[in-house]
């Protein structure tokens, strides 16, 4: 007689072993209707499944994040299954799901089009519309291998020939349609109803180059229409905010196939790129940071004792001069080490801050390339401090307030904080890990943050806390982070004289707001859709004349405007002044500056924002100090 228990803290006592569906149908019938699965004792069963002891249970629908996983998991089971019935010689190979989705990969004689999705996409919602019953069912390796190539999915049987002998297999079947997969699914085809294919790309099997090139068809799914309605707006707004076409748009920067994954800045992106760096610059003088530079290229021995070399392999874009190997640094942190090492240290000398905008190359593999992303070139808002275990929560806690005065200054208020904790493998005593991420969490905690935890997913020498951005379209952006390094600094031999004159190994924090310099302008042109707040705006102010008459008191405002610092641009051109204006409003200027008879006569000036309100008449003093005053605010 299960006793069943609630997430509420009810019980329910059943007379004999009773299924998840079952539960959910003697609570009420609209629960049942909405059951997709259950999770009993923390682990995500399928509704079909019996439970046969007092357990803890909760009724997984669509409202849940775990149930929205399962539909879409189950999305790209029937994408397969309309596949297999459309194209009969297709073969399957894997369908997991992604951020919003799920994607199948499939093998076929020939290209899938534009056509063949529109033509899936209707089998697919015959089949939901059928309401096919989903059944699991268990194998054991080999006869699950025998199984698939029975069926002629050869990629189905490699896939499970790498799995261990002594492991039972789960199918799931519907109707026609098995695949293999450790579940849970939902109840019926006839759950699915809300979905959208949206494109074809190609995938190697396995990854790997050498192998054949797959087709991957992705698409995405949701719990109701509205939520479909809502991702498609922000996928169409996220097109039109996409920092490539505005990077080309307001020339602020291009890249070239001459320099993969490098880019070349316009003057318009560069003065952006030196507003944020002098920005930066600022706040770590404040800080008590001490500025550096470290060069760029570097013999390998270096490298081999951080573990830099054998960590990036391939992906260290190396040279060789006169009988010795270098690397061209992936990272900065062994050359901060290197400025530390230079005099002995005393830790009356701690905490010691050095940062520099060091610029990085990775090599990374072409297909990942994009934009200002991700990129082969980068320069981060790199620092490291060399510290005490006795001064990691203090550093770390200034480090948040630094952090968030940051974000707060380029606009944004939604930060996600996650804590990650020591992985199986990792350098250093557990004692020593306690006190790291004790002094983490503290000064997590006694901020008062809201803050996640991620288990086992710290860095081998340390862990740390992650800072992601939630931007106006609710994309997440991980930049910030700090993390505690035992290792580095006793593998490149970085000590202090501790007060009773014996020699320490520093504790080493690595520590980054922006993130890269080019990926957080990306996320600038996306979050603001080229619409730059006015200190970071390239051009401030356009000032435009009606008519050749008024180009000498034009001429005066532009001087004087700029003798104050204000990035300003004339334009003189005989064209109508609507033609300029909305020229000028393209280019997302905040600021357009109007000169005709009535402005010269009363040395004043008509204004109108990018947006193309008018804001009335001011003179070059009013507009100066209205200018500053929005400049030094950073609204």
């Amino acid at each position: 007689m299960p006793v069943i228990t609630l997430p509420d803290g009810s019980q329910r006592e059943y007379e004999q072993a009773i299924s998840v569906m079952e539960v959910a149908q003697s609570i009420g019938q609209g629960l049942a209707k909405a059951t997709l699965a259950g999770q009993v004792n923390d682990t995500l069963v399928d509704a079909n499944t019996l439970i046969d002891t007092d357990a803890k249970l909760q009724i997984i629908t669509a409202k849940d994040d775990e149930g929205l996983e399962i539909i879409r998991h189950s999305s790209a089971h029937l994408l397969a299954q309309a596949v297999k019935q459309l194209f009969p010689e297709a073969q399957a190979t894997i369908g997991p799901v992604i951020e919003n989705g799920f994607f199948y990969d499939f093998s076929y004689k020939r290209a899938f089009t534009p056509d063949d999705l529109i033509v899936i996409q209707k089998k697919m919602q015959q089949l939901v519309a059928e309401d096919i019953v989903i059944s699991r069912s268990l194998l054991s390796r080999d006869d699950a291998i025998t199984f698939f190539k029975n069926l002629g999915e050869e990629y189905k049987a490699e896939i499970i020939a790498s799995i261990p002998a002594n492991e039972d297999l789960s199918l799931y079947q519907q109707s026609d349609f098995t695949d293999l997969c450790r579940g849970p699914h939902v109840p019926s085809t006839g759950k699915l109803k809300v979905f959208k294919l949206m494109k074809i790309a190609g995938a190697y099997w396995r990854g790997n180059s050498d192998n054949e090139m797959l087709q991957r068809i992705y698409g995405t799914a949701w719990a109701s229409k509205k939520d479909l309605k809502d991702y498609l707006h922000r996928l169409e707004e996220a097109e039109k905010r996409d920092h490539r076409k505005l990077g080309k748009a307001l020339n602020l920067f291009h890249t070239q196939e001459e320099a993969p994954g490098m880019i070349f800045w316009h003057e318009k992106g560069w003065i952006i790129y030196q507003q944020i760096e002098q920005y930066i610059r600022q706040k770590l003088r404040v800080n008590g940071y001490s500025e550096i530079k470290t060069p760029q290229v570097v013999d390998r021995t270096l490298w081999e004792k951080s573990g830099h070399w054998e960590k990036f392999g391939e992906m260290i874009f190396t040279t060789h001069s006169e009988h010795r190997d270098y690397a061209i640094k992936p990272m900065n942190c062994p050359c901060h080490v290197q400025v530390y090492n230079q005099g002995l240290k005393s830790y009356r000398d701690l905490p010691i801050r050095l940062a520099e905008f060091g610029s990085c190359h990775r090599n990374e593999p072409s297909g990942t390339l994009h934009g200002l992303m991700r990129v082969r070139n980068f320069v981060q808002d790199d620092a490291h401090i060399f510290c005490t275990e006795e001064q990691i929560q203090q550093e770390v806690s200034t480090f948040i307030d630094l952090l968030f005065e940051v974000y707060d200054d380029f606009g944004f208020d939604k930060i996600i904080i996650k804590l990650s904790t020591r992985p199986e493998n990792r350098v250093g005593d557990d004692s020593v890990w306690d006190k790291a991420e004790t002094a983490l969490e503290l000064a997590l905690t006694n901020k008062d943050l809201d803050w996640g935890l991620q288990p086992g997913e710290g860095a081998f020498y340390g862990p740390k806390i992650e800072f992601s951005l939630k931007d106006c379209l609710g994309r997440i952006w991980q930049c910030g982070t700090i993390q505690v390094d035992f290792s580095m600094p006793e593998r490149l031999n970085a000590t202090y004289i501790d007060e009773e004159s014996h020699r320490k190994t520093p504790v080493m924090l690595h520590r980054a707001i922006l993130g890269s310099l080019e990926r957080f302008i990306g996320i600038l042109i996306e979050q603001h859709a080229g619409n730059f707040p006015l200190w970071l705006s390239p051009v401030q102010v356009v000032i435009m004349n009606i008519a050749s008459r008024h180009q000498e008191y034009a001429e005066q405002i532009n001087s004087e405007l700029g003798e104050q610092g204000i990035r300003v641009k004339i334009d003189l051109r005989n064209e109508k002044i609507g033609f300029k204006i909305r020229e000028h409003s393209m280019q997302r200027i905040p600021y357009l500056v109007i000169i005709g008879d009535k402005e010269v006569e009363n040395k004043t000036m008509t204004l109108r924002s990018q947006k193309g309100d008018n804001l009335g008449s001011l003179s070059i003093n009013e507009f100066v100090l209205k200018l500053k005053q929005q400049i030094e605010s950073r609204q």
